[in-house]
């Protein structure tokens, strides 16, 4: 029997003139409102939204019984430009319940759960205008959430919460919330469960992340570094050889930053950075070892700039990165203007503007795209987000895999949903084994394989910028940060497998890497990114989604490198280490080969080693097949002792003193 979900909405126009604070909240039941001029008390408290209004208007609704309840400035023949905040608690100790800006166009919409007895404050402000309005207060009836969220609270002393990544090389998830130029808070994950909480002094970068972030290990020393970027330049926030503490690289050049990625350009082992220029020619970042050089032009190089949301990834499958910019402004629909740039890498250091041959030449304002392979063919496709309903809607390119995009909106289920956000990103949330799509309408959109994406009707509370993506319980579901709270993803019964990278020949975050799984459904890929969406920074760690699927047939890695790591028969719902070259197959780089061999193999006691005379070894590390380090020591000498260890499959990665690294596997009996 098909069940039937409806909206209830008893209409009862009415307006109020006492709504100046929180404390003389006017009292809302089901029905339309109209309300005046906002000139009372602002909120301050902004539930992930930014920028305080200077006026408010406040409202509040007791819930007679549980449910969900929708507050909408959505409204036929309507244009005001609202946001709306709730909160439960009291007027001297609100509780943060959820906001939005921009549900649809520039009005505002927030649905939440209730609890039968509990009051609700419904605050709006004039942070847009303070023009009058009509609003609803409805009562929804919803289907059972596709997938269900449970907002843990998370201690942030910062502004600027919009970056998680492994900070303390353990593979596990942690939060980064810049607290001014001259510090920062570390919240670590635990493997026990949990965050411990660091603040950490910097010298002064004089910025702060005010437009995006990205985190890469840009000097492999095993702890990832920070890109700041705002509007007037950037600045690298670097971690010491011990994670313990931090310096920055404050670069001169000013200019208004928009997003920020750590990339290989030229593929040396090096992590650079690429930075989007709002109002000139893109910059970046070479890294010689030492400094990161600063340089622009070639990717993205119209004068009066425009450049937003870049994202690499390999598009064409020929093993280097590739860029996309969405573009917001620049000179309209001339070359380069607001026409989004794909450019293609020659693999020889430059890259050429394909975007018309390609149908990849968006002529309308977009601020980032979301890119994954949609359809699990091995091409990573994408999705063209809109930031602007005056624009058009979002739109879906299938990738054909010989250079050129298709437009398959038609259907997809974005070419009828209006919702805008300047943050797209596709991830599995499900895990049902196809990528969703987290953008606008506080909603996931969810895949089936078929471009064609669903949304669930219940939508989350989350801010509409800052809203970082990573696993932050280890469990294999990924979960979204919202300010001061955590979108803790409850799951289901689908499988998954996590995988985590550390490159030797490679960058060690492995960034540019793909990686691909099999099994009886086939095949599928991610690449490794630094910075995707419009400003946050999401995990590095790559995840993947099996549905009900009980045996995956085997992962591939492909490196920047070249090195090609193929590990058979991994264990689902676990997490799986790769370190570049220990499952070697397809490919492996003629100065890798043979350097140095292990005996007894098994081993008991002591491992040996045995190394080609133009080798000399500086520093041995045993890793475990989690990635955990187990032994790491300065080496003169071709002998280990392991007889502390547990029986098992180890790694032996052997570093000379240029940088240069080296690994075999062996069993320890």
């Amino acid at each position: 029997m098909k069940k039937i979900y409806y909206l209830l909405l008893l209409s009862c126009a009415g307006s109020f003139s006492a709504q100046q604070n929180c404390s003389t909240a006017v009292n809302l039941s089901l029905g339309t409102f109209t309300a005046p001029t906002v000139n009372g008390t602002a909120p301050t408290m902004l539930c992930g939204l930014t920028t305080n209004g200077t006026a408010g208007l406040w409202y509040k609704y007791t819930a007679p019984q549980s449910g969900n309840i929708k507050v909408s400035t959505v409204i036929a023949g309507q244009n005001v430009d609202t946001r709306v905040i709730v909160y439960k608690g009291t007027c001297s100790s609100l509780i943060c319940v959820g906001s939005n800006d921009d549900a649809s166009g520039y009005a505002s919409a927030i649905t939440f759960a209730v609890t039968a007895g509990t009051t609700y404050y419904i605050a709006f402000d004039n942070r847009w205008t303070s023009n009058g309005f009509n609003f609803t207060v409805s009562e929804v009836v919803l289907p059972p959430d596709r997938l269900s969220f449970t907002t843990v609270p998370v201690t942030v002393s910062g502004t600027y919460n919009h970056c998680i990544a492994d900070m303390n090389g353990d593979y596990r998830d942690d939060i980064v919330s810049v607290i001014s130029p001259t510090s920062m808070m570390i919240s670590h994950q635990q493997s026990t469960g949990g965050f411990v909480n660091t603040t950490y002094t910097i010298p002064s970068t004089i910025i702060t992340p005010s437009w995006s972030i990205a985190a890469g290990d840009y000097d492999n020393n095993g702890f990832n570094d920070l890109i700041y970027g705002s509007g007037s330049g950037i600045a690298f926030v670097k971690a010491n050889s011990t994670g313990t503490g931090y310096t920055s690289d404050r670069k001169t050049q000013s200019f208004l930053v928009q997003r920020t990625n750590f990339v290989d350009i030229n593929n040396d082992g090096k992590l650079d950075a690429f930075v989007c220029d709002d109002n000139s020619p893109n910059r970046f970042y070479m890294n010689d070892g030492t400094n990161m050089n600063h340089n622009q032009g070639g990717m993205g190089d119209f004068p009066s700039g425009g450049n937003y949301g870049s994202i690499w990834m390999d598009y064409d499958n020929d093993g280097d990165q590739d860029l996309y910019i969405a573009k917001c402004s620049g000179g309209g629909s001339g070359p380069g203007g607001n026409i989004d740039e794909l450019h293609r890498n020659n693999g020889n250091g430059t890259f050429t503007n394909v975007s018309v041959a390609a149908n990849m030449a968006n002529p309308t304002q977009t601020w980032s795209s979301a890119w994954g392979d949609f359809n699990n063919d091995g091409y990573v496709d994408a999705l063209i987000g809109m930031n602007s309903n005056s624009n058009g809607l979002s739109k879906v390119m299938k990738n054909n895999g010989n250079g050129t995009f298709t437009d398959v909106s038609s259907g997809s289920g974005y070419d009828t949903g209006a919702t805008t956000s300047r943050e797209y990103v596709a991830y599995d949330f499900d895990n049902d084994g196809f990528l969703d799509i987290l953008g606008g309408g506080n909603t996931i959109m969810f895949g089936d394989g078929a471009f064609h994406f669903t949304p669930n009707l219940n939508t989350y509370p989350l801010n509409q910028y800052n809203r970082p993506i990573g696993d932050l319980n280890n469990d294999g579901f990924l979960d979204i940060q919202n300010g001061n709270s955590i979108l803790m993803n409850n799951g289901n019964t689908n499988k998954w497998l996590k995988v985590t990278l550390q490159g030797t020949a490679s960058n060690r975050n492995g960034i540019g890497a793909r990686v691909e799984i099999y099994g009886a459904w086939g095949k599928q890929i991610r690449d490794v990114q630094s910075g995707i969406g419009f400003q946050n920074m999401n995990t590095l760690n790559t995840h993947f989604g099996i549905g009900q699927a009980t045996a995956i047939t085997k992962v591939v890695v492909k490196w920047p490198s070249g090195t090609v790591d193929v590990i058979n028969n991994p264990s689902p719902n676990a997490t799986l280490f790769v370190l570049e070259g220990s499952f070697l197959d397809v490919k492996e780089p003629a100065t890798n080969k043979g350097m140095f061999s292990v005996y007894p193999n098994p081993a008991q006691d002591v491992l040996q080693f045995t190394t080609k005379s133009d080798f000399k070894p500086a520093e041995a590390k045993i890793f475990d097949l989690s990635g955990k380090v187990v032994l790491s020591k300065k080496t003169d000498t071709n002998t280990l002792q392991v007889s502390h260890l547990s029986s098992g499959v180890y790694i032996l990665n052997l570093k000379d003193k240029s940088g240069n690294n080296y690994s075999q596997k062996f069993i320890k009996k």
